[in-house]
C-alpha cells in the first residue's frame, strides 16, 4: 500500500505530539505510524503492516481491540443521549450503573465514585478533595502529599510534580512545593547491594518516616503510590513493603492514594492492586481499564472515612466547589459498564493472571542468563526486562547509548512487536491486554530474544 504523503505532511505540519521529539518530528526525522485498525492483540497502520501490540496502547486496552459490544454500547448511548452534565445531582443510566459496578468490585471501605476523564485529572482531583478534607477537619496546615522517585501519577500541575521522573520536571518548573519524594521500591536498584529484600524494605520505611519526621507529620496530607511502580520501571513491590508503609502512614494518620490507573481492573490478575498486596487505601484512582480505552474515563474512589468529611464540609459550606464539564460523560461511562460486562464475561482478569505468569516466567527463562540482562520481572500481564552493561558488578549502560529504545525500535524492526522502551533506564516493558494467548505470548518472548541478540550479541 502506498503511504498517504499528504497525511504525513499535515501531521508534521498540524499536529503536536505528546511525549514526543518535537523538533525531530517537524523536521522529518522520526517515524510517523498512522494506525488504521485493530482486532485482539493486533493493530495495523496504513501501509497494512500488523503488529502485535505487546503494551495494549498505553496499558490500557485491557480486553482487546475490536470488542463489538464497547462499540455498539458507545453508539447506542451516543443515539440516545450524547451528553449531559452531572452537576446538582443530574446522572444517567450509564453513569449510575457503572459507579455501582466499581463500588461492587472494589474494597469494601470505599463508598463512592468521582468521574473524570483521565488519570491526570483524578488525581488532580485528589489532591483538591485531600486539602478540602482537612481544612474541614481544622488542619490548614497538613496539605503536602508524598510521592515517589519514579512514581508516575500525570502530566498536569500537582499530577506532573507528583510523578518522579526527570522528563516530567524538566524546564515545567515542577515540582511545585506541597509534594515531595520519597525512595522508590525498586530493590534491583538499590544503593547497598548487600541488604536482602527484608532489610531493604526496612530501609524504604525508614526513609519515608525520617521525610515525615523532617517535614512534620502536621504538614503531610498524604502519601500516592502504585501497587507496582508502572511507567517508572515496571517495578513489583518486594514483599512486605506495603505492610511497612501503611504502619508509618496509620501512625502519622497520613491519607493514602492508591493510583490504580494501571493496576485497576484485573491487570495483576486480581481485580484492583489493592486486594492483591493488601492496601487500605483512603481514595482510590482509577482510569485506563475502567473502559478499556474505548473512550475516555477516569475516577476517584473515595473512601467512607473520607466522604463524610466531604458530606461535613457541604453542610458547613454549600456544594462542593469542583466539577468537571464531562464527568461521568454518559458515553465514556456506556463504554465503561461494557467493557466491565466483557471482563466478567470472558473471564478476563483469570486469564490476565495465568497467561501473565506464563509471560514472566517464559521470558526469564529464556533471558535470565543472557550477559547483559540484569532483570527480569514483573505480576499478571505486566513484564520488564531490565539490560545492564555488566551483571557481577550491576554496571548500567550509558543513557546515552539508548540500548532500551535499540532493542524495542529492533523489536518492532524485525517481528513487528511493540514494547516500550520505559525511561530513567534501559528497560523494556511489556502490559500486552488481557485476552493474550500462551502462543502469543510465546511470539512476543521469542521476538524479545531476537532483538536482544541483535542488539547486545
Amino acid at each position: 500500500m502506498l503511504k498517504n504523503d499528504q497525511l504525513d505532511q499535515w501531521d508534521r505540519e498540524n499536529f503536536f505530539h505528546p511525549s514526543t521529539h518535537l523538533a525531530q518530528h517537524a523536521r522529518g526525522e522520526s517515524p510517523n505510524r498512522v494506525i488504521k485498525t485493530a482486532s485482539g492483540v493486533f493493530i495495523e497502520d496504513r501501509d497494512g503492516n500488523r503488529l502485535l501490540d505487546a503494551f495494549a496502547g498505553l496499558y490500557c486496552v485491557n480486553v482487546g481491540y475490536g470488542r463489538q459490544e464497547i462499540a455498539e454500547a458507545i453508539a447506542d448511548q451516543a443515539r440516545e443521549l450524547a451528553y449531559y452534565h452531572s452537576y446538582v445531582g443530574h446522572g444517567t443510566e450509564a453513569s449510575i450503573t457503572l459507579a455501582k459496578m466499581i463500588l461492587d468490585r472494589a474494597p469494601a471501605n470505599m463508598s463512592k465514585v468521582y468521574f473524570g476523564l483521565g488519570g491526570s485529572d483524578a488525581n488532580e482531583t485528589n489532591v483538591k478533595l485531600i486539602w478540602y478534607y482537612n481544612n474541614i477537619l481544622g488542619r490548614p496546615e497538613k496539605k503536602k502529599i508524598i510521592s515517589r522517585w519514579r512514581g508516575y501519577h500525570g502530566s498536569g500541575l500537582v499530577t506532573g510534580s507528583l510523578t518522579g521522573l526527570e522528563l516530567f520536571h524538566k524546564k515545567f518548573d515542577l515540582p511545585v512545593e506541597q509534594v515531595i519524594h520519597t525512595e522508590a521500591p525498586y530493590y534491583f536498584r538499590r544503593a547497598d547491594l548487600d541488604q536482602s529484600e527484608e532489610q531493604f524494605v526496612a530501609h524504604c520505611a525508614s526513609e519515608l518516616e525520617a521525610l515525615i519526621e523532617r517535614e512534620g507529620a502536621d504538614t503531610i496530607a498524604a502519601f500516592i503510590g502504585e501497587p507496582v511502580l508502572g511507567t517508572g520501571g515496571i517495578v513489583p513491590p518486594p514483599a512486605g513493603y506495603w505492610e511497612a508503609i501503611q504502619a508509618v502512614l496509620r501512625k502519622h494518620d497520613i491519607l493514602l492514594v492508591a493510583d490504580e490507573v494501571v493496576t485497576g481492573f484485573g491487570r495483576l490478575g486480581s481485580m484492583f492492586g489493592s486486594d492483591h498486596y493488601g492496601i487500605e487505601a483512603d481514595i482510590i484512582t482509577i482510569a485506563k481499564g475502567l473502559t478499556s480505552a474505548y473512550a475516555p474515563l477516569s475516577g476517584s474512589i473515595v473512601s467512607d472515612k473520607v466522604w463524610k468529611v466531604l458530606e461535613q464540609g457541604t453542610d458547613e459550606n454549600g456544594p462542593i466547589g469542583h466539577g468537571w464539564t464531562y464527568s461521568a460523560h454518559p458515553i465514556g461511562a456506556a463504554a465503561g459498564v461494557a467493557n466491565l460486562k466483557l471482563i466478567d464475561e470472558l473471564n478476563l482478569v483469570s486469564n490476565a493472571g495465568e497467561v501473565g505468569a506464563y509471560l514472566n516466567a517464559t521470558m526469564a527463562e529464556a533471558l535470565a542468563g543472557h550477559a547483559h540482562v540484569g532483570d527480569v520481572r514483573g505480576e499478571g500481564m505486566l513484564c520488564a526486562v531490565e539490560f545492564v552493561k555488566d551483571k557481577d558488578s550491576r554496571t548500567f549502560f550509558d543513557a546515552a547509548d539508548k540500548i532500551g529504545p535499540q532493542i524495542s525500535a529492533k523489536l518492532l524492526e524485525q517481528d513487528k512487536v511493540i514494547a516500550r522502551a520505559m525511561p530513567q533506564g534501559d528497560i523494556l516493558g511489556f502490559a500486552p491486554p488481557f485476552c493474550l494467548t500462551r502462543a502469543e505470548a510465546d511470539q512476543v518472548v521469542a521476538a524479545t530474544v531476537r532483538a536482544v541478540q541483535a542488539v547486545l550479541g
